[in-house]
């Protein structure tokens, strides 16, 4: 089921930063990052989606590559009122339609069946090392 009344959006100047980083944290989606650095994260990325009703964001869902052959699936997170409603997968898709013929991978704890729908398999090794300090932050910083 796919919500009508959802916009998406690439433009990151119609983002509020900081009222998205105060929904992701009271969503309990939010990992320390400053609204700075998101908008930073954002503007890195090679593709980004931001999901949007009545000019507020509801979802998001970055996506890292290199252009080539190899991209990453990062970020994606939808409000919990607006879950089942179509609006990850129509982010995620938007988003694979940026890298046709790379190799993407992601991570999820929660999400398996909702990428498996859209074409994803499971792979049995994983492995990933955050680089102290977080966010080349000063322990007691932000």
């Amino acid at each position: 089921m796919v919500d009508a009344d959802i916009t998406y959006t690439d433009d990151l100047d119609v983002i509020d930063f900081p009222a998205l980083i105060t929904t992701l944290k009271a969503d309990a989606f939010h990992n320390g990052i400053a609204p700075d650095e998101l908008r930073e994260a954002c503007e890195r990325s090679y593709a980004v989606v931001f999901a949007r009703d009545a000019g507020s964001t509801v979802g998001m869902a970055r996506l890292l590559s290199d252009g080539v052959v190899n991209a990453y699936l990062v970020d994606v997170w939808t409000l919990s009122p607006y879950r089942r409603r179509g609006i990850a997968s129509a982010m995620v898709t938007r988003l694979l339609e940026t890298v046709p013929g790379q190799h993407v991978a992601l991570f999820t704890e929660h999400a398996e069946s909702l990428y498996a729908r859209l074409g994803f398999h499971r792979e049995n090794v994983g492995m990933s090392l955050v680089r102290e300090p977080w966010l080349r932050r000063e322990p007691g910083t932000r």
